[in-house]
């Protein structure tokens, strides 16, 4: 998913995709501790989806608040 994939989204489907993500992360993690995944370089691009669903999240709070 692209930042610009990401600006399109509304406040609740990021809300929402930001759950999904986090969850999906939690199931990955512990498969990876239970047996390797193939690539865990998958591991980490999910944190960073992660992370720009939550800066754009942040980003649109600060827009209402000023």
């Amino acid at each position: 998913m692209t930042n610009a994939e990401i600006k399109e989204l509304s406040n609740k489907e990021l809300a929402a995709r930001t759950r999904e993500e986090r969850a999906g992360l939690t199931k990955l993690v512990l498969n990876h501790a239970i047996s390797p995944v193939e690539n865990p370089n998958i591991i980490k691009e999910n944190k960073r989806l992660i992370a720009r669903l939550l800066t754009e999240q942040r980003k649109r709070q600060l827009a209402i608040g000023q």
